[in-house]
């Protein structure tokens, strides 16, 4: 009996060394989404009025996990009984990571006019205006977290596939909680950075202090540390994508062996962006006309 339950520990030891190892290699190859998924969330959930930014990111939080709830079962039933589906959703995830990724660098070459939408600390707007849009925003924001969480899920189990279901489950569930919890309790951090700021200005008492000097500084970097992440994400966001195409495509496994991998997976990355760009932006034209 002794000898049974003692078997019984060095299996789940066992299973949790697994679990660990496979979380580490998991954790690398989501990265990339992850640094996306932080900038675009901390872009989303900045630009509402101070007391409000808080509850909103509490709204998409919630909105994130429910995301994961959904897509969570669905992956591990696919992963038992349909497996080669995993392989064809990561290479339609690859498109459109890719895609995103030169859309993004596409729009900061040759930027063009967007339609500016009500601004939601506006004075004018009603309290139940101000809601309304902050309902829609909010919507927008878990709608975007659910095409990440796609991504974030399938890539973390395409690491696991081949291992037992268990594993694969814990494996899969503890990035999908990095994903949640890590991610928007930084973007907390990162929203409530400026008010940081303004609340030291106000306590310092000297016009030249170290406090308020600090605060300056938290104020004037919350755009900037948006902006950097964007940058950073966009570029992960087409490096994972050619990671995905090279490990999951035989004919990119085999070209250019003498590359490094990183130049290479970046390359392929971002010319599968820009051709599914061209094509979307074809389409795009094509549908206007018919319209018209």
């Amino acid at each position: 009996m002794g000898s049974g339950f003692f078997a019984l520990l060095d299996d789940i030891a066992a299973i949790m060394d697994d679990v660990a190892v496979m979380s580490k290699v998991a954790a690398k190859k989501t990265a990339g989404i992850l640094g996306d998924d932080l900038a675009v969330n901390a872009e989303k959930a900045s630009g509402f009025a101070s007391s409000r930014e808080l509850p909103v990111l509490w709204a998409i939080s919630k909105g994130s996990l429910l995301n994961k709830i959904i897509i969570l079962p669905i992956a591990f039933l696919l992963s038992a009984f349909f497996p080669i589906a995993i392989i064809v959703i990561l290479v339609l995830g690859g498109l459109f990571l890719a895609y995103e990724g030169a859309e993004k660098i596409y729009e900061f070459i040759f930027p063009h006019e967007h339609e500016e939408s009500e601004g939601i600390t506006d004075e004018v707007l009603t309290e139940e205006q101000i809601l309304v849009i902050e309902k829609e925003k909010v919507k927008s924001a878990i709608i975007t977290d659910f095409i990440l969480s796609v991504e974030i899920v399938i890539i973390a189990l395409g690491t696991v596939i081949g291992k037992p279901l268990l594993s694969q489950i814990i494996t899969v569930s503890i990035i999908a909680v990095i994903a949640t919890v890590g991610v928007y309790g930084i973007v907390a951090l990162i929203v409530r950075m400026d008010e940081v700021g303004f609340k030291m200005i106000q306590h310092s008492k000297k016009e030249k202090s170290l406090l308020k000097s600090v605060g300056n500084i938290l104020v004037q970097a919350l755009p900037k540390v948006i902006k950097a992440l964007t940058v950073i994400g966009t570029i992960a966001l087409i490096l994972v994508a050619g990671g995905l195409f090279v490990h999951n495509i035989e004919f990119f496994h085999h070209l250019l062996p003498n590359f490094p991998s990183i130049i290479k997976e970046f390359a392929i990355g971002l010319v599968i962006g820009f051709i599914v760009l061209a094509i979307v932006n074809l389409f795009k034209k094509l549908f206007k006309k018919k319209e018209a």
